[in-house]
């Protein structure tokens, strides 16, 4: 019964760009965790918590056995969901009854540990408590948590994480070397515009640029991507214009979180409009997604859904005068600036001089950037052509000037017919172009008159990709690889500010947290569909990768009106991700709540019941799981679903199988396959009652009867390439030979099921199947073999239950194994050996059983599966480079010790990455010290 999928790497995330140096907090944090068992970095966003405390960690690492393990919090917004992300991060596979968080107290209280606890401030109180729990009922386990605030713990130390320092401006710049925010600013300018560097010419002005931003290091490196169109001077005289808008011309100085914010709705207003709404519509995904899914939630599906412009042409927004903007709101997550209500039910809209849309068209672009300076207003024609969005210049008093697609200028005007000439010389270095590559010019605005403005005709598919590709090149998107392919990810700090925008149109953030909603659950339904064939480790890695849009699409469906049907759909065709990929406390968590919401008598209602049913049994709360699956069986027949009651019936069955009722449970399941598929079963719960039967039979001595059952079941998972199912059967064939005392044909059968739940990263499976093993090898004399395999399989039930789920069975066959074994080798040697097999981690585990050498774990390499150097060669540079990386170099030192640039050792890793399939540095190391 059930498993778990490969995981995230949950050990510390690479680095993609170099580090700056911040030695003085590095040592602190070292010296903290050093006699502190709970330590807060604490600052405002931007100012680099996030990857100071990896480095400490990094340095740490060493003090502590059991590892370091990050958990990334900021895709999560369930208090409940925490306890069960950090278990996920430590590969924890519970299946008790207890709370969630007793059990994982309970899972790691011997281990010593070190956990990083990323982006605490919207969960500040589940994290307290989870702090709590940790430091109270283990003494091995130490935190390092990330947070805008402190967690408000007696046992917690803070440590302040400031804005890098930034020499002043007009002292003597000669030597710059200890000033970070400069040597920041100089890296990521040379990232776009190769040979840039400090120099006497620049530094004044370099440090005048830093400086303005307050040393934060977001904020200094958004405006160096700006490098790309502009030289410092003008980066900073148009972040004074920007500056000054903001403030209305007061010379205090911006606070922090403000500083931040204007340079965020800067590089806001420096997108085009397709990017804005992109950049909108994408803050509603939590984690890290793929293409396919940003485009399914930023897509205009119909264009019916495309709001036409009236007969005149254009729509008609009042521009307003600039006192009338609310000011700057003090908290990161309010609104952003001023905002303006559309008229007539248009939904166009103008932006604040912070770059925040007020407005924008049902189901098409987001919003026009305006900045007024006085209480003049100006008329912009609208442009032919599909997709044409308008975007503002930078500065206050800067106007647009839209382009047909042919590239002809449109004339503003006061009038119809009368142009409106450029004021001052403002135009002279504002210059921008639009989505087709013409020039925007900034006109001048005129009084009492009020903007007109083309709505776009909705994002068509290859135009979210041309924005996406924009927002990576402006550094607002991540670029990361992982399952399938490239995948992408918003900052916190930039995701709030485009959900802000996103709040700011009437119904926006509904449609697009429904567009998430539906894909998710066509993603799903897919998924299910295919789960029964080949292809399914890349399944339940694409799926891990997803788990926090999972998670946000759930919670949307059971929150907002009329939803709930939806997500109760949606977590009962999860069944096969909960069941199979560890996922269970979750799984029934969802469930819980979806079935408490939608409790009308559906198809929908009818899955929930058999599949929470499936899950509680799967903690060991037979009651509750036989109780659900009855009133299951009961719906399903009542609506005349044959189907759903078939699948119902496999729970019931289950539930006497791990109940200890064997006779009961071979009844239930002969009965089962006798009657055979009915239309709509599904193909994995038809080879799961087979494999049921099996087992029964197996347990029972009815050894030939159960390999005949075995044998059928295995050509059917033959015919569709299926691997998690056939691991089990696999699993019962080796029981059944074992009960015949055909030693060589179990141990095969054995070893052959651990390959492919290896293939899976099937936990539990992978236990199970080992204590088989052991029992088989104790059986032909191997007692060093054997011994070293009770070793692992209990450090692998370690992370499942140790008390093997309280089964009488399981734990009879593991006693008997040690009872055999310990006599043969004398206690001493049985503990050295299983010492040693307890030390394992789980590729060598697997390797050891397997009698092959130790391979990189399945968690810490790609979907599809690793490719192994007799298909794959790297050339002599690239292996210079992945062996450098395996020695935990970033990118920079890689480039230092090789004497090349560093986007030439970017380059590298991104081509080794690419030819082995894999997503990150960890599994280049790993497949490294394989090859050694």
């Amino acid at each position: 019964m059930g498993g778990s999928a490969p995981r995230r790497d949950h050990h510390l995330p690479a680095e993609t760009t170099s580090f700056v140096d911040r030695r003085g907090e590095l040592t602190q944090g070292r010296e903290l965790l050093a006699r502190a068992r709970l330590v807060t970095l604490t600052g405002p966003g931007g100012v680099g918590k996030t990857r100071l405390a990896a480095r400490i960690a990094a340095r740490v690492r060493r003090a502590f056995p059991d590892g370091v393990r990050f958990v990334h919090l900021s895709g999560l917004h369930d208090p409940a969901l925490v306890p069960l992300a950090v278990a996920d991060a430590l590969g924890l596979h519970d299946r008790s009854a207890q709370p969630a968080l007793d059990a994982l107290v309970e899972q790691v209280r011997e281990r010593r540990l070190l956990l990083v606890v990323d982006n605490c401030e919207h969960l500040a109180g589940a994290c307290a408590r989870l702090a709590a729990a940790l430091l109270h009922g283990t003494e091995g386990v130490r935190i390092l948590a990330t947070s805008r605030h402190r967690l408000g713990l007696t046992e917690e130390h803070l440590l302040e994480v400031r804005p890098l320092p930034v020499p002043d401006p007009d002292a003597d710049l000669s030597v710059t070397d200890g000033y970070p925010a400069l040597m920041l600013f100089a890296d990521r300018a040379a990232a776009v515009v190769p040979g840039f560097r400090l120099t006497p010419a620049n530094r004044a002005s370099v440090a005048r640029l830093c400086h303005r931003l307050d040393g934060l290091p977001l904020a200094i490196e958004l405006a160096a991507v700006r490098m790309r169109v502009l030289d410092v001077d003008q980066l900073l005289d148009r972040l004074d214009d920007r500056y000054r808008f903001l403030t209305s011309g007061s010379p205090a100085a911006l606070p922090r979180h403000q500083t931040l914010r204007a340079a965020v709705a800067w590089s806001h207003d420096l997108c085009t409009l397709p990017e804005q709404t992109v950049w909108a519509r994408l803050s509603v995904l939590a984690g890290s997604f793929d293409l396919e899914m940003a485009e399914a939630v930023c897509a205009d599906t119909t264009p019916a859904s495309v709001a036409r412009p009236p007969e005149d042409g254009g729509y008609r927004v009042p521009h307003p005068h600039p006192a009338a903007l609310p000011a700057l709101p003090a908290q990161p997550t309010e609104g952003a600036g001023a905002g303006v209500r559309p008229e007539g039910g248009s939904g166009s809209g103008v932006c604040a001089g912070d770059g925040s849309c007020a407005g924008g068209w049902s189901g098409g672009g987001f919003g026009v950037c305006g900045r007024p300076t006085d209480d003049l207003g100006t008329r912009v024609r609208p442009r032919g052509g599909s997709g044409a969005g308008v975007r503002a210049a930078d500065g206050p008093g800067a106007g647009v000037r839209p382009t047909d697609m042919s590239g002809a200028p449109a004339q503003s005007t006061d009038d119809p017919g009368t142009p409106v000439r450029p004021r001052g010389d403002f135009d002279a270095h504002v210059r921008s172009t639009d989505r087709s590559g013409s020039r925007v010019q900034p006109a001048a605005a005129h009084a009492g008159v009020t903007i007109t403005l083309l709505p776009p005709p909705g994002l068509r598919t290859d135009d979210v990709l041309e924005a996406v590709a924009g927002l990576v090149d402006k550094s607002v998107l991540c670029r990361e690889p992982g399952p399938g392919g490239v995948r992408y990810r918003l900052l916190d700090t930039l995701r709030q500010y485009g959900l802000e925008q996103l709040r700011r149109v009437a119904g926006e953030e509904e449609a697009a947290r429904r567009r998430q909603r539906d894909w998710m659950l066509r993603r799903a339904e897919a998924c299910e569909r295919g789960w029964f064939g080949p292809g399914q480790p890349e399944t339940v890695a694409r799926l891990r990768a997803d788990r926090d849009n999972l998670r946000t699409a759930l919670d949307f469906s059971l929150s907002a009106p009329g939803e709930t049907l939806a997500g109760l759909r949606l977590a009962g065709t999860l069944w096969f991700h909960w069941h199979a990929c560890g996922a269970s406390r979750e799984g029934l968590y969802w469930l819980d709540r979806a079935l408490t919401a939608a409790p009308e008598p559906t198809r929908e209602r009818a899955r929930g019941l058999w599949v929470a049913g499936l899950l509680a049994a799967a903690t060991r709360d037979f009651p509750r799981g036989r109780r659900h699956a009855t009133e299951a069986l009961a719906l399903a027949r009542a609506l005349g679903d044959a189907a759903e009651a078939a699948h119902a019936e496999y729970v019931i069955g289950v539930i006497r199988l791990f109940g200890d009722d064997l006779p009961g449970a071979l009844r239930h399941f002969e009965t089962t396959v006798a009657r055979g598929p009915v239309p709509g079963q599904h193909l994995s719960l038809v080879g799961l009652d087979q494999v049921e039967l099996a087992c029964a039979l197996g347990f029972l001595g009815e050894a030939e009867r159960a390999v005949e059952v075995c044998e059928q079941t295995l050509r059917l998972c033959e015919r569709h390439d299926e691997q998690w199912v056939r691991s089990y059967v696999l699993r019962i064939l080796a029981l059944a030979h074992s009960v015949r005392r055909d030693w060589p044909r179990a141990e095969r059968h054995g070893r052959e099921a651990l390959r492919l739940k290896l293939a899976v990263h099937d936990v539990i499976g992978i236990a199970l199947t080992l204590d088989l093993l052991a029992s088989i090898a104790a059986e032909r004399g191997a007692h060093e073999h054997a011994a070293v395999l009770l070793g692992g399989a209990d450090r692998v039930w370690a992370d499942i239950d140790t008390g093997r789920w309280g089964s009488h069975t399981l734990n009879a066959v593991r006693r008997d194994s040690e009872e055999r074994v310990a006599p043969e080798l004398g206690r001493d040697a049985f503990e050295r050996a299983h010492r040693r097999g307890h030390a394992l981690g789980l590729a060598e585990l697997v390797g050891h059983a397997l009698q092959e050498p130790g391979r990189p774990h399945p968690a810490e390499v790609a979907s599809p599966p690793p490719h192994d150097d007799t298909r794959v060669r790297l050339t002599r540079r690239e292996t210079e480079v992945a062996r450098l990386v395996a020695e935990g170099l970033a990118n920079q030192q890689i480039a230092d010790r090789l004497v090349i640039a560093r986007r030439t050792a970017e380059g590298h890793v991104e081509r080794i990455l690419s030819k082995l399939g894999f997503s990150n540095r960890s599994q280049i190391a790993a497949w490294m010290t394989a090859q050694r």
